[in-house]
């Protein structure tokens, strides 16, 4: 379902490489209204303390390359860190590590095994996964800024599948090999905030190596880091794009000489503070509340995102355009967008009836889940309403604007932009609209 959704969102960023990205593509191809819809920032959980927001807020203000360039170091953290501890933990599945016998697959056939708490425990689970596979659109977000988009949004995406199969498929194998499902450690950890006995910590010290705890709190907090830069920069540029296309105030479209929108940053900063009203509800009901709504605003995200893909590719055959002009095209189209569609209509049924049926019900748990649902709905119709849009018909769709500026190739578009980067600081009266002119050492990770 991720890879499906990426190289949906993948098949129009690199054909319109705009730092809009779905929303700029949900005005497009389907509404004005739903663009507005999409680009409504949702209250960042990832944010634990002042001290990790002001470092976030620092990076991002400095410019698009201190974003690239800390992304870029705190991604390969994270890398290292998963590929030892998949080695570490296939050694001691085997026997090779720890002072027990190998194990195999003998924890799969306890009991409650291989599904902890049946067809609950497996939709009680999909809003944190949700909550972890979040962010993966951020492809799409950085093709305006990212150099020779059309060669390197496509690479970006092919690997989407590879890294979901190391990072996450591998992990959770990893974990249910070596641990079981009736662990003390597990229990421990359902009513105690210690990393210390968190699953990844626990396989290292299962195969000998204490110092894992220390080791792991830090690779921890670099992906806290990670995540939480990221999602600052999507949201930032979101609402400037949106400024910039008359959807939002136009104030949050200004950005300054390097390129960076500081009045949006500065309205993502004020909404990523409402995480220290945990002071007053407590961390982990207001967790909860945060978990559950950012994961049923990612589950809308990625369906909107494969809804508009379907729409973009009928506009594009309805103008009678030829499909080997694409840049890139997504592959098994349009069965992995059905497929999509109806796995997220089955995470959300299943979301509903696990808050139903848990026991001792709780009205909270129901609320919990489906709160992102009628706040989209809501920001949808006061847009529709208030604007009086209408759905693009296919004939009207534009698939040009955005498109010449990227025809060129990589180093004179690099050129033009230091050209047009050093006119603008000669002007003082000239608005710089577009954002940082990139440099040759610029990447994006």
């Amino acid at each position: 379902m991720v890879f499906f959704t990426t190289s949906s969102l993948g098949e129009m960023a690199t054909l319109i490489p705009v730092s809009g990205s779905f929303t700029t593509f949900a005005a497009r191809f389907v509404d004005p209204a739903y663009s507005f819809t999409l680009g409504t920032p949702d209250v960042p959980t990832w944010i634990w303390s002042a001290s990790v927001l002001a470092l976030l807020v620092t990076i991002n203000v400095i410019s698009v390359r201190s974003f690239g360039e800390s992304e870029y170091w705190l991604a390969a953290i994270k890398v290292v860190a998963v590929i030892v501890f998949i080695i570490v933990g296939f050694a001691l599945d085997v026997g090779w590590l720890g002072e027990g016998p190998a194990t195999g697959v003998s924890y799969w056939k306890v009991d409650g095994a291989p599904f902890k708490n049946g067809v609950l425990g497996v939709f009680n689970v999909f809003v944190i996964a949700f909550f972890g596979f979040g962010g993966t659109e951020l492809v799409g977000i950085t093709a305006g800024e990212v150099k020779n988009p059309r060669e390197n949004v496509p690479k970006a995406i092919n690997q989407t599948f590879w890294r979901i199969i190391l990072f996450y498929v591998m992990s959770v194998l990893v974990i249910g090999l070596v641990i079981r499902n009736d662990d003390p450690s597990l229990l421990e950890s359902a009513n105690s905030e210690d990393i210390k006995i968190a699953p990844f910590t626990r396989v290292f010290e299962m195969a000998g190596l204490p110092v894992a705890a220390h080791v792991m709190n830090g690779v921890i907090f670099t992906a806290v880091l990670s995540a939480g830069n990221s999602a600052i920069y999507a949201a930032s540029r979101t609402m400037m794009t949106m400024a910039q296309e008359g959807r939002a105030p136009r104030i949050l479209g200004e950005v300054s000489a390097n390129g960076v929108p500081l009045w949006s940053l500065a309205v993502t900063t004020l909404v990523g503070c409402l995480a220290f009203m945990g002071i007053i509800f407590g961390d982990g009901v207001l967790f909860t509340w945060l978990l559950h709504l950012t994961g049923v605003s990612g589950i809308l995200t990625w369906v909107s995102i494969t809804l508009i893909h379907l729409r973009f590719r009928k506009a594009y055959v309805a103008q009678n355009r030829d499909l080997n002009d694409l840049p890139y095209r997504a592959p098994f189209f349009p069965y992995g967008q059905y497929l999509s569609l109806f796995l997220s209509m089955i995470i959300v049924a299943g979301q509903g009836y696990a808050a139903v049926a848990t026991r001792p019900f709780r009205w909270q748990n129901v609320v919990s889940v489906y709160l992102g649902m009628p706040v989209f709905v809501g920001l949808f119709l006061y847009y529709k309403i208030r604007h009086k849009t209408v759905f693009i018909p296919l004939e009207e769709c534009d698939f040009d604007t955005g498109q010449a500026t990227f025809e060129e190739t990589s180093d004179s578009l690099v050129n033009q932009n230091l050209e047009d980067g050093s006119a603008q600081e000669d002007d003082d009266d000239d608005e710089h609209e577009l954002g940082e002119p990139l440099d040759e050492d610029d990447h994006i990770s």
